[in-house]
């Protein structure tokens, strides 16, 4: 075997072994994002839709945040929080690419998709 072979092959292994280190590395970093959500509430919106602006109406209107403790993540100007959006609804709902959709409230385990549900969500958690 030549000695550019040789160079070649060993190159070729080091990529290989990179990639497949890349791999556990994305997954690894997934099952952290994972676990950092498990006991959150979550609304994910995006600014400029309007079924989100029937939402953001409902929790200023009724002072939510001063009463329930969640986050708030922007998903259209913000890939990371788009990203965590749907490795959730992937992941913890089992949910197709095709049916996640904004507004998106990720309650403890649960799922909530559309304004009307989670509006409905959290009036009953504020019992009005």
């Amino acid at each position: 075997m030549t000695k550019n072979l040789k160079t070649i092959i060993f190159l070729v292994l080091i990529i290989i072994i990179l990639i497949v280190a890349g791999f556990f590395l994305v997954k690894i970093k997934e099952d952290e994002n994972l676990r950092s959500v498990e006991n959150k509430m979550i609304y994910f919106y995006g600014d400029g839709c309007p079924h989100c602006a029937n939402v953001e109406q409902f929790l200023k209107e009724n002072d939510v945040a001063s009463k329930i403790k969640f986050e708030e993540k922007e998903i259209y100007f913000d890939k990371g929080n788009a990203n965590l959006l749907i490795l959730i609804a992937k992941k913890k709902c089992g949910l197709e690419e095709s049916e996640i959709g904004i507004p998106f409230l990720w309650d403890k385990g649960e799922c909530i998709v559309g304004d009307k549900p989670i509006i409905d969500n959290f009036r009953e958690k504020l019992e009005i």
